[in-house]
């Protein structure tokens, strides 16, 4: 376990005690509150003995991001009770269902363009970020949002919700692309632990085709025009790495059929049974094959993205979240 991991997991428990017992103080009768009590001394004393973390059954390490979003567990995955089965499975059902309230509308068009997107967790839940934010007043253009916060399950799933609702919060005051990555960065640095952080794709458009596009450490974005694939690299370092960082944007200008096409590494770091990577370079052949169709919108751009990577893979399961949102400039 990364020492910083165990320190802010430690600090977080030991305010949790402090909390308990104001609780207990003035409720001596409440027995839940004496129970957890208990239990947070039992974890405190398992790290003062360096067994925290480690399965009671087993002893191997308990699932990382299981353990963030819980400090109190003792058993990993594979050794859980019946009823604590029970109970993860009826939470992580509930936990995807909640997160698919986040994303937006699967396809959208407004303001001279045409939006889709593809979401698929590894899991239940999933650390992909994707959004689609409508203009207010309408004369402002669209904002889409597409990122990837580091790790899997549901800690990921976490700190994707808590990235989702920094970035709502913020899309409200009027700020410039810049200025909503750069206060995005200091926020998502407060409130996480050290060893998480998050790469993010922020692209405003205009009813005019210009697109200012803002990229924290993310994978290039692909901008397909003129049966031509281009990439377009980051202009930033991820978010939650320093909390100083700044950011800046390029400023692109589509016409009418061209596509932006931003993804998540369950894409371009997918495998075959070969052990062969999927990679940019097939992805920028594909891209511009594909938009040569007439009559391409985004959603079937998409769909033939999804396609080629399942033939690609040619039955290897996942082994990541995969996101992929295709934005075009329409007529």
């Amino acid at each position: 376990m990364p020492p910083m991991f165990d320190e802010r997991l430690r600090s977080d428990l030991a305010d949790r005690r402090t909390r308990l017992i104001e609780a207990v103080t003035h409720e001596p009768d409440a027995r839940d509150y004496r129970a957890l009590l208990s239990e947070v001394d039992a974890a405190l004393a398992r790290m003062q003995a360096g067994s925290f973390g480690l399965c009671e059954a087993c002893h191997e390490p308990i699932e990382q991001d299981r353990l963030a979003a819980d400090p109190l567990l003792r058993r990993c995955i594979d050794h859980l009770t019946a009823g604590e089965r029970r109970v993860l499975e009826q939470d992580l059902e509930l936990a995807s269902q909640i997160q698919l309230t986040l994303l937006p509308p699967r396809e959208i068009s407004a303001l001279g363009w045409d939006i889709a997107y593809h979401f698929e967790p590894y899991g239940h839940v999933g650390g992909d970020y994707c959004d689609v934010v409508r203009p207010d007043p309408p004369g402002d253009g669209l904002l889409f949002l597409l990122g990837d916060v580091s790790g899997k399950g549901v800690a990921a799933s976490l700190l994707m919700s808590n990235l989702h609702a920094t970035i709502r919060s913020l899309t409200t005051v009027g700020l410039t692309v810049e200025q909503l990555m750069t206060r995005a960065n200091r926020l998502f640095c407060q409130h996480t632990l050290e060893t998480h952080y998050a790469t993010l794709v922020c692209g405003r458009s205009t009813a005019e085709g210009a697109v200012e596009l803002a990229n924290a450490g993310h994978w290039p974005v692909a901008l397909v025009r003129g049966g031509r694939t281009e990439f377009i690299d980051s202009t930033g370092l991820a978010l939650g790495m320093f909390c100083g960082s700044e950011y800046h944007h390029r400023l692109l200008q589509l016409d009418p059929g061209d596509f932006l096409v931003l993804y998540t590494d369950g894409l371009s770091e997918a495998r075959n049974r070969a052990d062969e990577e999927y990679g940019t370079e097939r992805l920028a052949a594909r891209l511009a094959d594909q938009a040569r169709q007439p009559g391409m919108t985004a959603r079937a751009l998409t769909t033939a993205c999804v396609r080629d990577l399942a033939a690609f893979r040619g039955g290897m399961p996942a082994s990541d979240d995969l996101t992929i949102m295709v934005v075009r400039r329409t007529p």
